[in-house]
This record gives structure tokens, C-alpha cells and sequence, in this order.
């Protein structure tokens, strides 16, 4: 399993509008082998941000590699650089991922990569 993850550091008034462009772009992210989720997450408040964090699971970390190589990539990418898109951040997204070396599921059931 491989988890990729932006974190954004999104200015307190513009988290609204931050959440209402991550809602209503299209991902493509399901039309990709071995792309197992998707989330958004919202997480601590700072003195002049909020940060947040995407993260999609992957299968391995050749199925990322692919997405991020793929036409869903470049449709799903297109504004990134938009003026507009970047003025709701402090500073660039910062990318982490991360493969699993263990997993524990609801049952109880632990793997090992």
C-alpha cells in the first residue's frame, strides 16, 4: 500500500472557498488501477492558516507513479497553476508519501508489507 499526501496551509478566509474547489473538481482518481480512496482532510488552526491534507491510497506505489503520469492527472491538474488556485495558500503545497510496513484492520487482523 502507498499513501500520497499533500499538505496545504490555506488562509483562515479562504478555507471556503479551498473546500468548495476541492468539492466540485472531478478527480478521475476511481478510472485508475489500484486507486483504493481518496480524503480531504482539515486539520489544525494556526495564527493565520488552517492546514489541510489530501491523501489517496494506492495499491502500491506503481499505481501512484502511473496516475501521476496519466491523462486523469493532467485533466484533473489543469488549474493548479490558475493565480486564483494559489492565492488561497501560504506558501507551496508540500508533498509526503509514504509506503505501508504494517496494517491493522477493524477485525483486528494485522499485515505486514
Amino acid at each position: 500500500m502507498y499513501v500520497a499526501m499533500n499538505r496545504f496551509k490555506v488562509a483562515k478566509n479562504s478555507t471556503s472557498s479551498f473546500e468548495n474547489l476541492w468539492n466540485q473538481r472531478e478527480s478521475y482518481l476511481h478510472e485508475l488501477e489500484g486507486f483504493k480512496g481518496f480524503y480531504l482532510l482539515r486539520g489544525p488552526e494556526r495564527n493565520d492558516h488552517i492546514i489541510y491534507a489530501s491523501h489517496t491510497v494506492w495499491q502500491s506505489y506503481d499505481n501512484f507513479h502511473a496516475w501521476t503520469k496519466s491523462e486523469q492527472f493532467k485533466k484533473a491538474h489543469t488549474r493548479a497553476g490558475d493565480g486564483s488556485i494559489q492565492s488561497l495558500y501560504k506558501g507551496a503545497p508540500e508533498f509526503e508519501g509514504f509506503s505501508a510496513v504494517q496494517e491493522i484492520d477493524s477485525t483486528g487482523k494485522k499485515k505486514i508489507y
